[in-house]
């Protein structure tokens, strides 16, 4: 899978972060760290994103090495979950059709509406109502992404961009500030000659990490182990020099502990995130919303300016580096269900009643 983020996210990544029910029965998604493939609503704890892969059927998946998921049953989902789609999910098949064919060649509008016997007008308003950008943008997007993955081995930044199908630098730098937030260049290095110090102690949500750089907060990570954590870490920032530091964070980390009990923060902290300029909108967002209270996504699109794009909102979201820092757990779906979350829903419905409990 070619993974993107912000507006231009792939709307079967989208689908698999929200659990939505809608897509079941239009792919399934499988996961390279545990070679198991899965329908969309899975409820199993959502995948790291660069270890999913995406399959039409469960026979190209099992073709490719997977096996089904004993909990989701994926096949049975393929078999009987068309007839449940409904709205913009009527789309879908055009749009996942469509999806194969960018992944595989650089195609033009007028060229992709010809390949799929569509009106050009037609898919560029289904794909960008569906997925949140033009065709187009969908593929800047997804070279940017190829650019980022493709860095850290590559022998230049030259080769890298030039491999990830850009034609020349210029415009490779110009995506890459665009939809990821930094230069070529500092996406090579993976954050090399950077001192990261971090601790992980235990919370009322399980464990927390907390890691800090010389400019703020740069993660704060819930999971069930220290050890877990320790490996997710290590893994983001594979470049960086990592300093466990109990003693240093002490204070810090004691704050972060009282919020993931529902208790507020008396000051702000300092923070040190980094993401695309939609997700910098978000995140500020998210940080007005009064503990106690929640939001839409819709009303968090609208709030941003950006009211079409609830499902890239979502994604954004998802993507916080900083949990309950920047609550985005205080954001739920127009049915008031929780909606996603990437430390899990039990996690999220705790913070949420918790914070329900200490507000006056």
């Amino acid at each position: 899978m070619n993974a993107v983020t912000d507006a231009t996210t792939d709307p079967r990544w989208r689908a698999v972060m929200a659990r939505d029910r809608q897509w079941d029965g239009r792919f399934v998604f499988a996961v390279t760290s545990t070679k198991i493939f899965c329908r969309p609503s899975c409820p199993a704890r959502r995948p790291r994103q660069d270890r999913v892969r995406f399959y039409t059927t469960g026979d190209e998946a099992r073709a490719a090495g997977f096996r089904a998921c004993k909990r989701c049953d994926p096949e049975s989902a393929l078999a009987g979950g068309r007839d449940a789609l409904h709205g913009d999910a009527l789309h879908t098949p055009l749009i996942v059709r469509a999806i194969s064919l960018l992944e595989k060649d650089a195609m033009t509008v007028t060229q992709l509406a010809a390949a799929l016997d569509v009106s050009r007008a037609h898919l560029q308003r289904v794909f960008t109502r569906v997925v949140g950008c033009t065709p187009t943008a969908w593929q800047r997007a997804q070279r940017s992404e190829r650019l980022r993955t493709g860095l850290p081995s590559s022998a230049s930044v030259s080769r890298a961009a030039f491999d990830a199908g850009f034609d020349s630098l210029p415009s490779a730098y110009g995506a890459a500030s665009a939809h990821l937030g930094m230069s070529p260049g500092a996406l090579r290095r993976g954050a090399s000659g950077e001192t990261v110090f971090y601790t992980i102690v235990p919370c009322a949500l399980g464990f927390v990490l907390v890691a800090m750089t010389s400019r703020g907060v740069h993660r704060v990570v819930l999971g069930d182990t220290a050890e877990v954590l320790e490996t997710t870490l290590r893994d983001a920032l594979h470049a960086a020099e990592l300093v466990r530091d109990d003693a240093a964070l002490g204070d810090i980390s004691a704050r972060v502990v009282a919020l993931a009990s529902g208790a507020a923060l008396s000051h702000p902290l300092p923070l040190d995130l980094r993401g695309t300029a939609f997700q910098q909108r978000v995140w500020r967002e998210l940080q007005r919303i009064p503990r106690g209270e929640t939001i839409t996504y819709a009303e968090l699109a609208a709030r941003i300016g950006a009211p079409k794009a609830v499902r890239a909102v979502g994604t954004a979201c998802g993507a916080n580096p900083v949990a309950m820092v920047v609550p985005c757990h205080r954001v739920v779906r127009a049915d008031g269900s929780l909606g996603g979350y990437a430390w899990g829903l039990e996690r999220k419905a705790c913070l949420l009643r918790d914070e329900q409990l200490q507000t006056p």
